[in-house]
């Protein structure tokens, strides 16, 4: 058959032409439809193979050339296609990724461009944070109240080690702003943490080393979490989770267990979201000045907070991200 003839069995707007030494050949635009793909969820990500639940079994998969530069993260949902079996040498492809719900993002820092999706489709944020080794960190537990807000993920502020240190102080901190709270120690029973997971998809957030694997530990027996000790010259924890991972509960619903992070960049947060993400402030932010970045002397959120409506601490907490944001100061 000749060349011609052959490019007339193609519609004109699906065919490209590619050059080449050995002549030109017709090369289609149009995606197979993958019609028979069964859906997945990705409940692990490791050197570019995926983890997938299909059904009652596991499935190893790898992402499709097709998608292009899409990335696919813990928590989606995907369509997979080829050896779906599950058997310890199949292989299927990723060759689509469903539309996600809710997408947890943070950068490097709070100049970096580069978002990175932590995990997908989560609809609730536990900020894990020690009450002693290593110390609570405040700041920290604001941005991620920030990216909380940013993803549409309800908070639920997770104490732990509580025989080593009271959460009064801490929790007065928070109070004012309603987030919900629970109260562990090594030996405590997790009832009441259960309650808030039960039935959602729940992504665990915080420091190395304030005890998120050996509450995953707790919660999912069989998940069998390194856990790590926290250096006592430094006060920081080592990273023994070195990538997100989903479990299911055996109540209902799924925790995912992240690495830990000792920074959590809002560069992607716009500064009209992260005042918004303060809700204690965002009231009193609306006497101030048009047009105020709320880190001028005139600004009304200092009166807001001399008046008792917020703590001071909050307010400085506040204008270290914004400041951050602008890159004319470090947290």
């Amino acid at each position: 058959m000749t060349l011609a003839r052959r490019l007339r069995d193609f519609d004109e707007d699906d065919v490209r032409v590619r050059p080449g030494r050995r002549g030109s050949r017709p090369r289609t635009r149009r995606r197979p439809a993958h019609e028979d793909a069964v859906t997945g969820f990705v409940t692990a990500v490791d050197r570019g193979r995926y983890r997938c639940l299909l059904g009652d079994r596991m499935v190893t998969a790898m992402r499709a050339r097709e998608l292009g530069r899409k990335g696919v993260v813990v928590g989606d949902r995907v369509a997979l296609v080829g050896d779906v079996s599950g058997d310890p040498d199949a292989l299927a492809r990723i060759v689509r990724v469903h539309p996600r719900s809710s997408a947890l993002r943070r950068t490097a820092d709070d100049t970096d461009p580069f978002e990175r999706i932590i995990v997908a489709n989560a609809d609730r944020l536990v900020i894990v944070t020690a009450l002693a080794d290593p110390p609570p960190r405040p700041r920290m537990i604001d941005r991620c109240l920030v990216a909380a807000h940013d993803a549409g993920l309800d908070p639920l502020l997770c104490l732990t080690k509580s025989d080593l240190a009271p959460p009064d102080e801490l929790l007065a901190i928070y109070a004012p702003l309603g987030v919900p709270y629970v109260v562990t120690h090594h030996a405590a029973e997790l009832g009441e943490l259960r309650e808030h997971l039960t039935g959602r998809t729940s992504v665990l957030v915080g420091h190395s080393g304030v005890g998120k694997s050996t509450l995953v530990n707790a919660l999912v027996p069989e998940a069998r979490r390194a856990v790590s000790h926290v250096n006592a010259v430094t006060g920081r924890g080592r990273h023994t989770s070195s990538s997100a991972i989903a479990f299911e509960l055996p109540e209902g619903g799924w925790i995912i267990d992240t690495p830990g992070v000792r920074s959590f960049g809002l560069a992607h947060v716009k500064p009209e979201d992260v005042v918004a993400a303060f809700p204690d402030l965002a009231e009193g932010a609306t006497r101030c000045p048009r047009g105020c970045d709320h880190l001028q002397p005139d600004c009304a959120l200092d009166a807001w907070a001399a008046e008792g409506h917020a703590d001071p601490h909050r307010l400085d907490s506040m204008r270290r991200l914004l400041a951050n944001r602008a890159d004319t100061d470090t947290d």
